[in-house]
């Protein structure tokens, strides 16, 4: 009875010693396990921390690629704006080149014009230079005229201071032609050619005209012109002098001086 006492006592003692070895065991897993939760907690926290700050960053990275998106929008409207105005930039450039080629084209043409107008004013000059040198030569024939009457008058004179002295001077005939005869109104008409011109230059103190048709209007000394003043015909003149661009006639009734004007005009009459 004693020994089977013991036996259950050594075997209480042993299921004691046990049992607080796992008590002990499980005691120490549980310690162990709560300080792995606590580092799985603090880890959980930091991964949670980590967690937002990568949304955060992620939320910033997407507001950063929306503004990168809208800038780059914007990059691509001024790019297109800078294409649109490059091509008006080069549209504009072809205008100006266009403009240029007209322009040189225009003065190049104003250049001839120029080398033209010179020319003509070479000619004007040369021209004035010889109506000028006419007018010289008029002007000493005028002078001459003047000495030629002087001399007639001084001739007269002395024949008739001849004549009262008793000398006999012979005169050649003077042949008259009856008044009526000499009337415009009742001359023979005779054909006109159709060649007109104008009076420049009156001269009533010599009976004598200035027309402006000359040698290269085709006039002859000897050729006879019909005046005229509104289809109103005035008379004859007959061609004296001729030069190039103008010519002097006569008056072949000197009555009619006093009907003629500057600015009449004068016809060519047909041979």
């Amino acid at each position: 009875m004693n020994n089977h006492a013991k036996a259950l006592t050594a075997l209480l003692i042993v299921l004691i010693l046990i049992s607080l070895g796992l008590v002990g065991g499980g005691f120490y897993l549980l310690q162990k396990e709560q300080a792995k939760n606590v580092a799985l907690q603090g880890e959980l926290q930091t991964a949670t921390v980590k967690y937002r700050k990568a949304e955060a960053e992620l939320t910033t990275a997407k507001k950063m690629n929306s503004e990168l998106e809208l800038q780059l929008s914007e990059a691509k409207g001024k790019v297109e704006a800078l294409n649109n105005e490059l091509q008006q930039e080069k549209t504009s450039h072809q205008e100006s080149l266009d403009k240029l080629g007209q322009i040189q084209a225009e003065l190049e043409q104003q250049i001839g014009t120029k080398s033209d107008l010179e020319k003509k004013l070479n000619i004007a000059e040369e021209d004035r230079d010889k109506i000028l040198a006419k007018l010289t030569e008029l002007t000493s024939q005028k002078s001459q005229l003047k000495e030629k009457i002087k001399e007639l008058e001084s001739q007269t004179q002395q024949a008739n201071a001849q004549s009262s002295s008793g000398q006999g001077v012979e005169l050649g005939k003077i042949v008259v032609a009856p008044e009526s005869s000499a009337q415009p109104s009742q001359q023979k008409e005779v054909p006109l050619s159709g060649l007109e011109g104008k009076i420049l230059v009156v001269n009533k103190e010599y009976n004598f005209v200035v027309s402006n048709l000359g040698s290269k209007d085709g006039v002859k000394i000897g050729d006879m012109f019909s005046v005229f003043r509104k289809n109103n015909y005035l008379g004859d003149v007959k061609v004296e002098k001729v030069h190039e661009s103008m010519s002097a006639a006569g008056f072949v009734d000197p009555q009619i001086k006093d009907k003629v004007s500057e600015g009449d005009k004068i016809v060519l009459k047909a041979q």
